[in-house]
């Protein structure tokens, strides 16, 4: 026998559950309309957060039109950001700004002493008073971790520094995020893996050579500890079915419509308010020392009420895993579940999949702009560059977000055979 659950009940659950979704939703720091710009260092120039939490946001707030700016230098300081403020940051049209600095300032520990750290505290004073002013809500953030031991770094000159720098932010009223307790978080569960691994060669690190510059771990890790200062919701989505009574038990961030059940599956259409972060493949790898999946990415199916076995869940004829029945009616977080590690798991998936590459794109595209003042300085087509530039960026910004939107997908949870 099939149920077919249309009643206005679904509309209630839905409404209920997106008001609630909506509101934390809200406490995330990057709004409709905003231009986001990061200011630091090499660690900022080199993109690689930035375009992180880009992908992030088109992903999770489809809805919300937002433009990113990289305005980092390398080898910059706390007052080299302060002194190109105006050019980098307010002309870019910020309404947000995350300022990156701390390792430059201190030479690399060869000037940690208290006439440099005066310097880093006064320029970070002069930041966000000038933010302020311009109603740009800014974010000082600690330098990311360094390389050194995270069981001995807690008291070490650079983070008392940027404890500082931070209160000095919320004291003048702006935001801190404190990235360097965060990354230093995921460097202890690295450490604790690298126990039982006797090849130096194999063990995993956040860090390029230098125990400073980080590799792609370590950028993932620095977005992910921007994102919790940003306020990045644990949830995506999540429906839970209740199978014997045929119905629909709650929702939060998506719709649910034409829910069938019969003896043997489950069967619904789904419709998310936004989507996960995913980086590709094997990019989930990034999650056995970085907890975004648990934290900030939970895309969640429970079904309850269906008899002893395993299941098959499809979506939208993308296979997507096996699981028993115990396990669905628990919860499973499918953001990135796949039964081919090889292709991505579902359509959800395999959209941020060509997310990814857009926002590389992007990034690669707009990066001589920053340069062409200086390099093309006495070039007669620099505003036609320019021009040609801005339109570069707006066609690749509206393919990301089409490419991000949620549409429609077909869920089916059948018996395995």
């Amino acid at each position: 026998m099939t149920n077919r659950y249309t009643s206005c009940g679904v509309g209630l659950l839905v409404c209920f559950f997106a008001t609630a979704a909506a509101r934390a939703a809200d406490d995330f720091a990057i709004r409709d309309g905003d231009t986001v710009v990061f200011l630091g260092d090499s660690i900022t120039a080199e993109r690689t957060y930035g375009k992180i939490i880009e992908t992030y946001t088109l992903l999770r707030f489809p809805q919300r039109k937002v433009h990113f700016v990289n305005s980092g230098w390398g080898g910059d300081t706390a007052a080299g950001g302060l002194a190109r403020l105006q050019r980098d940051v307010f002309d870019k049209g910020a309404t947000v700004v995350t300022v990156a600095y701390g390792i430059n300032d201190i030479g690399w520990g060869t000037k940690a002493d208290a006439e440099h750290r005066q310097k880093y505290l006064d320029s970070v004073r002069g930041i966000v008073e000038q933010c302020k002013a311009r109603g740009v809500r800014v974010f000082i953030c600690s330098a990311a971790v360094t390389a050194t031991d995270p069981d001995k770094s807690e008291n070490e000159f650079l983070q008392q520094m940027c404890d500082e720098g931070m209160k000095v932010s919320t004291s003048l009223g702006g935001g801190a995020i404190d990235v360097q307790r965060t990354m230093r978080q995921v460097q202890r569960r690295i450490k604790a893996a690298n126990a039982n691994v006797t090849d130096e060669k194999k063990k995993e690190t956040l860090h390029a050579p230098d125990g400073v510059h980080l590799n792609e771990l370590g950028q993932t890790a620095m977005a992910y500890a921007i994102l919790k200062g940003l306020g990045a919701p644990r949830d995506v989505s999540s429906v839970t079915v209740d199978a014997a009574a045929g119905k629909v038990a709650e929702t939060t961030g998506c719709t649910i419509t034409d829910l069938a059940v019969d003896q043997d599956s489950v069967r619904f259409t789904r419709l998310d308010e936004g989507l996960p972060l995913n980086f590709g493949l094997f990019g989930a790898l990034r999650y056995r020392f970085i907890p975004m999946h648990d934290e900030m990415n939970r895309y969640l199916l429970a079904v309850k009420g269906l008899p002893a076995g395993k299941y098959e869940v499809m979506a939208s004829e993308r296979k997507v895993g096996t699981y028993s029945a115990e396990q669905l009616a628990a919860g499973v977080n499918l953001a990135s579940a796949t039964a081919d590690p090889w292709q991505p798991g579902g359509p959800w998936e395999a959209q941020a999949w060509l997310v990814n590459p857009l926002t590389d794109a992007r990034n690669k595209a707009v990066e001589p702009e920053k340069f062409s003042a200086d390099y093309l300085a006495q070039h007669p087509n620099l505003e036609a560059i320019a021009k040609q530039t801005a339109g570069v960026n707006a066609a690749i910004e509206a393919l990301q977000r089409e490419t991000a939107k949620p549409v429609p997908y077909s869920f089916v949870i059948r018996r395995a055979p």
